[in-house]
Order: structure tokens, then C-alpha cells, then sequence
């Protein structure tokens, strides 16, 4: 097990690497000087050229990129020139907003993804699977955007059960009801295509685990029926389905950017969106580094503990 962790560990250097190349290169690419965009289109040329110079972008790119990469590898991020403040301070404050949402969003849809995915898989073809199905297929096909744009009229506007925007109340005082009160609707709807997605995976499995000669067996020996279903079925089908919930993982965090906009949740994801709109290439890039290295270290815990369940799986 160790040596496995150690391999996978090794396997996430070159992927960071790859991911922050992609991510500079990007924000060098898009058109615009960042420099006019934040001083405006009537700076003169002489704090124009100031300005460049101290963001370092009169160096050639390969070399801009090795400083940045080295800056990150230190722990200093680079200065935010929008807010004025260290990038590394402002993802901070944004960080824990955002891992509520997703971590909140993820555990919701992995409880139903793979309560509904069982019920499903044991009533095949029963009314009860339809239903499932029907309404599995709905959530993975509604835009998330446009269902919190529901969500916000429905429960919002109409019926006032619960708040349109925002992660405290202004007189709230920021307690733990009060953010679970904020917390219910953009994690609904963050949740929602990821269900989906993970009930559709658990249904599949357990079918093709519940057609095993072992299962069988089992229900010939005349063992309770709910053993075999949970301790038999779902425990071998889960080493399947733990790698689908990594990867849904990075799709709620991605997912969160615009979900933070729609109910303009304080989080990273409403930071990047605000760095782009003011060319703010460090915190741009910065943010983003954040976020995929998150990813990638979902996915390695999603992995080790797919070995644990299953430890045949070659390291």
C-alpha cells in the first residue's frame, strides 16, 4: 500500500506540471494587454511600460513562466493588482467557501446517486426503476444554471423559504443555521447532474454483480436477502463505482464556478470569474493551480481507497 501511495504521489508531479504549463500559456494567449486593462484605456505609455515591468511581462514568456512556477513552489502566488492584496490571502479566504459547496454537494450526490442506483437495480424494470430512471435522466439533462435560476424564483422570490444569494445574512451573524440556510439550494443544485450521473454507474453495477454465480449461491444458501444485497452486491460493486465519484468530484468543483455566480457565492469560483473580467493574470492562474491540485488529490484518495477495497488492482 505504501509503495502504491508513493507511485501515485510520483504520478501527480508531471500531471501539476502539465496543468500549470496549459494554465499559463492560456492566460498569456488571450488577447488584451493586462496592463491597459487595469490601468485603463487612458494611461499613458511611460506607466504603461512601468506597469509591465514590474509584472514581469517584458521577459521573454519561457522565462516568465519559470519565475511564476518558482514563486508557486515557494508559496508565493504573486500579487493580486485588482484587489491589491497576495493572491495566496485572497484564495485562502475563497477556499473554504468553495470546499463547503462542492464537499457538501458531493456528499449529497453520492448518498442518493447510490441510494437510487440500488433501489433501481433491485426493482429492474419495476415501476419503481422507470421512475428512477425517468427522473435520473432528467437531472443529468437540466442545465445547472438554469435550475438554480428556478430554484431562486421558486423558493426564493414566490415562497421566501429560503435566501436568493449570498453565504451569511447581513443581520444573520454568520452561524452554522445560517449558512446551512444558504448552503441548501446552490448545493441541491450543484448535486443534481452528478446524482445522475453516479446512480446510473451504481445501477449498472449492481446488475452485473447481482448476475454473479457467487449472488446466486448466497441466495441459494438461504442468507437474508439485504446481506447479500449490501455485504455481497454493493460492497464488490463499489471498487466500479468510487472511481466515478472522483471523477464527478472534479465536475462539482468545476461546476461550482458558475454555480458560485448564480447564487454569488463567495467562493474561488466567483473569484476567477471577477480575475478574467480584469485580466488579473496571477490570480487567474493562481486560483486555477489551486483548484486542479484539489482535483488531483480527490482523485489519488478516490484511488487508494479503491485499492484498499480491492487490492488485486495492480499498483
Amino acid at each position: 500500500m505504501f509503495v502504491y501511495i508513493l507511485k501515485r504521489l510520483a504520478y501527480m508531479i508531471p500531471v501539476l506540471i502539465g496543468i500549470s504549463v496549459i494554465v499559463f500559456l492560456i492566460m498569456e494567449l488571450i488577447p488584451g494587454d493586462p496592463a491597459e486593462a487595469i490601468l485603463g484605456s487612458y494611461a499613458t505609455p511611460e506607466n504603461l511600460a512601468r506597469l509591465r515591468e514590474s509584472m514581469g511581462l517584458d521577459k521573454p514568456i519561457v522565462q516568465r513562466y519559470f519565475i511564476w512556477l518558482s514563486n508557486i513552489l515557494h508559496g508565493d502566488f504573486g500579487m493580486s493588482y485588482s484587489l491589491e492584496r497576495p493572491v495566496s490571502d485572497e484564495i485562502f479566504d475563497r477556499l473554504f467557501p468553495t470546499l463547503l459547496l462542492a464537499g457538501s454537494s458531493l456528499v449529497l450526490c453520492s448518498v442518493f446517486g447510490l441510494i437510487a442506483g440500488i433501489i433501481s437495480a433491485i426493482k429492474q424494470y419495476k415501476l419503481t426503476d422507470k421512475l428512477i430512471t425517468l427522473f435520473v435522466l432528467i437531472g443529468i439533462s437540466t442545465p445547472s444554471f438554469w435550475l438554480g435560476l428556478i430554484l431562486i424564483l421558486s423558493f426564493a422570490v414566490k415562497f421566501n423559504i429560503f435566501p436568493a444569494s449570498g453565504m451569511i445574512d447581513i443581520y444573520g451573524g454568520g452561524g452554522f443555521l445560517d449558512i446551512l440556510h444558504h448552503l441548501i439550494l446552490p448545493s441541491f443544485t450543484l448535486a443534481v447532474v452528478a446524482t445522475g450521473v453516479i446512480a446510473r454507474l451504481t445501477r449498472s453495477a449492481m446488475l452485473e454483480i447481482l448476475r454473479q454465480d457467487y449472488i446466486r449461491t448466497a441466495r441459494a444458501k438461504g442468507i437474508d436477502e439485504k446481506k447479500v444485497i449490501f455485504k455481497h452486491a454493493f460492497k464488490n460493486a463499489l471498487v466500479s463505482i468510487i472511481p466515478v465519484i472522483g471523477i464527478q468530484a472534479g465536475f462539482v468543483i468545476g461546476g461550482a464556478v458558475y454555480i458560485e455566480m448564480v447564487f454569488q457565492w463567495p467562493g474561488i469560483g466567483r473569484m476567477l470569474v471577477n480575475a478574467i473580467l480584469t485580466r488579473d493574470i496571477l490570480l487567474v492562474q493562481g486560483g486555477v493551480v489551486v483548484v486542479a491540485a484539489i482535483y488531483v488529490l480527490i482523485n489519488l484518495s478516490a484511488d487508494i481507497l479503491q485499492h484498499i477495497l480491492d487490492p488485486r488492482i495492480k499498483t
